[in-house]
């Protein structure tokens, strides 16, 4: 940790991956001329005027090796289906492109060029690692990128993203503040890089808050294939404090999953131990590949940027998976894509009413959303609204409009709410003081 000078704008880094994509050069880019690989399209005419439908796309890695969200574009699908069968948009149908990126940064660029040469309207809800390569076409063509997943830190920062949740950053320090009222010592285990550098500021700003000293830093290499000293030395760190539970905060990305099975193995000697961790590492169904109640996540606290799936305000998106894709089984209820892809188009649909009978292009959407709409999303976020800086601008996020947070535990394999007040978090949470007095110097 020593000899790399901090600074407040460090924290602008991506804290969700430890591998970021660079950004894609001019030659690379000559070699996408073929702009349709790996995509698809539902059918309906072409155009973007008059009663011609309204082209919008979705991408997300399908079958790849690594993260693979296909219920993002699914639901993206299952959404166009729903909207067309009650009447369209302003009388026009919707139109949904989707794109798999496949986990690689050059197929990212491509989906991208496809979304230009299609003229759509605007890219919603979408998953993909690599902002450096994708964001630049979009911008070059002045197409909004609304509701990215937050999985990279552009998605914060450029002037053509539409964030609809906080990404890592509200999550770690949601973790934070609800692990400083429950547990003895924390003990951190991130990769022992530049980006993973970043992640103890975020984290210790909730633990601060609370009260609470500082998490253990254990740092891991990025690319190990196994992790049983880093998952002893966590668990010996967390029974330090004798008179409460120590808590183990895993927070390596794609590497989560390696830990873990060095974590299940070590934790026999340490039963007291908990388990915390944040949304994007976990969700229901890592839950369930795992073991569910009978896996290393049971009892677990999880940060996360939505309510439960139980929550009765994600009724309008079930009944639309219902109606237009029952028995798709990538389409998750659970699963934190299918929700930001839900809220995404809830965005859309906002833009594409105030606009009217007006001009649909993504001029036109982008205008709209910069122009001082307010966006309710039925509670499930707070009201969605960008300005050219938010409130936390100063720590590198501009873009980042919605720091709330809601705790979950894994009771029985199932995520729900966890008990109200735990932590300090009283169902939805408000992160963004934590994060402006986060130490980062």
């Amino acid at each position: 940790m020593t000899g790399r000078p901090r600074t407040r704008t460090t924290l602008a880094r991506s804290f969700s991956r430890p591998v970021r994509a660079t950004a894609l050069s001019l030659g690379a880019t000559a070699l996408c001329a073929s702009l349709t690989a790996g995509c698809g399209v539902i059918p309906g005419a072409t155009g973007g005027s008059g009663d011609d439908p309204i082209k919008v796309m979705t991408w997300a890695p399908e079958n790849s090796d690594a993260t693979n969200k296909p219920g993002m574009p699914a639901m993206a699908r299952a959404y166009g289906k729903w909207i067309n069968a009650h009447g369209g948009i302003n009388g026009r149908k919707l139109e949904i492109l989707t794109c798999n990126d496949h986990n690689d940064s050059v197929a990212a660029a491509k989906c991208a060029q496809q979304a230009a040469a299609e003229n759509v309207v605007a890219v919603v809800g979408s998953y993909s690692q690599f902002g450096d390569s994708f964001l630049a076409p979009l911008e070059s063509a002045g197409i909004p990128y609304i509701g990215g997943y937050g999985v990279t830190n552009t998605e914060f920062t450029g002037q053509m993203s539409y964030p609809v949740n906080g990404g890592q950053p509200v999550l770690l320090a949601g973790l934070g503040r609800a692990l400083s009222a429950t547990c003895g010592t924390v003990a951190l285990v991130r990769p022992d890089s530049i980006a993973g550098d970043e992640l103890p500021p975020l984290l210790n700003s909730g633990l601060k808050q609370g009260g609470h000293a500082n998490a253990d830093d254990e740092l891991a290499a990025e690319d190990a294939t196994e992790y049983s000293d880093q998952a002893d030395r966590a668990l010996h760190n967390a029974t330090k404090d004798a008179l409460r539970k120590g808590c183990v905060v895993p927070a390596l990305g794609d590497r989560t999953d390696t830990f873990m099975d060095s974590f299940r193995r070590a934790r026999e000697q340490y039963p007291a131990v908990r388990l915390g961790t944040v949304l994007g590492s976990v969700d229901q169904t890592v839950i369930n590949a795992t073991g569910g109640a009978n896996g290393p996540y049971e009892g677990s606290y999880i940060t996360s940027w939505y309510p439960p799936a139980s929550d009765a305000r994600w009724d309008a998106m079930k009944k639309v998976i219902n109606e237009e894709a029952f028995g798709d089984n990538r389409i998750d209820p659970a699963d934190a894509g299918v929700q930001t892809t839900w809220i995404a188009y809830t965005v859309l649909k906002a833009a594409l009413d105030k606009i009217g009978s007006g001009e649909v292009s993504a001029d036109a959407v982008r205008r709209t959303l910069d122009g001082g709409l307010r966006v309710s999303t039925g509670g499930l976020t707070p009201i969605l609204h960008w300005t050219y800086e938010g409130k936390l601008a100063s720590v590198g996020f501009p873009r980042l409009v919605n720091a709330d947070v809601t705790l979950q535990v894994v009771q029985n394999g199932e995520l729900v709410a966890a008990r109200k007040g735990t932590g300090g978090l009283d169902g939805i949470t408000d992160m963004t003081q934590t994060l402006v007095n986060a130490d980062v110097q």
